[in-house]
């Protein structure tokens, strides 16, 4: 399977940590790590991160600032050799031109519109767009800075594939019949896929309850 999955590991804990890697190891699918601020910025987070050996890490940092300290965030952590970084498009393309460049190795992605929003809650920021009109323009600003990937809700991936060539990642994944939480724009994941993502994260649905088990549903799902 070419498709891949981002775990989400939203913890401090770094032995919670270890048990999600443990246990989520398998042949069947293509398996990377994300972890964020939280993680990032615990007492020990970056120190573990930096440990971690022949597994995909995305560090889900999702920079937001002037050129310059964007630039100097890349360079702070290339030394963790992490695959994938994430950057709002709103930060704007002089922003993601500058970070593009000096990335090296490092996959950078550019966040389109958070799926903890929807239109109602868009607006509450000041934007008199759609959902979908923002997030096809920032396809095309993160086209434009020829960023290596973009994440979007799976609801946009139909038409974002259409402008953005490249990965595609898709977040608020649950399965059938998991309560949303703090997410807006939800879906399955298999429906994400369908729709056209390359990559879907996934985080309470696989890391709440029997790992086990929930990758073995997961890859069923799939199927």
């Amino acid at each position: 399977m070419n498709k891949k999955i981002f775990i989400a590991c939203d913890t401090r804990n770094i032995t919670k940590v270890k048990n999600i890697i443990k246990k989520s190891n398998t042949k069947k699918l293509k398996i990377g790590y994300k972890f964020g601020l939280e993680f990032f910025n615990s007492k020990n987070g970056r120190n573990f991160i930096s440990k971690i050996k022949n597994k995909i890490i995305f560090a889900d940092l999702k920079l937001h600032d002037i050129p310059n300290t964007c630039i100097s965030a890349v360079k702070a952590i290339k030394d963790l050799k992490v695959n994938y970084l994430t950057i709002h498009i709103s930060s704007g393309l002089d922003a993601l031109k500058a970070v593009k460049k000096i990335s090296g190795k490092i996959k950078i992605v550019g966040v389109s519109t958070l799926t903890s929003l929807n239109n109602e809650k868009l607006k509450q920021t000041g934007h008199t767009r759609s959902i979908k009109n923002l997030v096809m323009y920032q396809a095309k600003l993160a086209r434009k800075a020829n960023l290596d990937a973009l994440v979007c809700s799976a609801h946009e991936v139909a038409y974002v594939k259409k402008i953005f060539k490249k990965e595609i990642i898709t977040p608020g994944i649950r399965f059938s019949g998991d309560k949303a939480i703090d997410q807006k724009r939800i879906m399955t994941p298999k429906k994400a896929f369908e729709n056209g993502a390359t990559s879907i994260v996934i985080g309470r649905s696989i890391t709440q309850g029997n790992i086990n088990n929930n990758i073995k549903r997961l890859i069923k799902s799939l199927n």
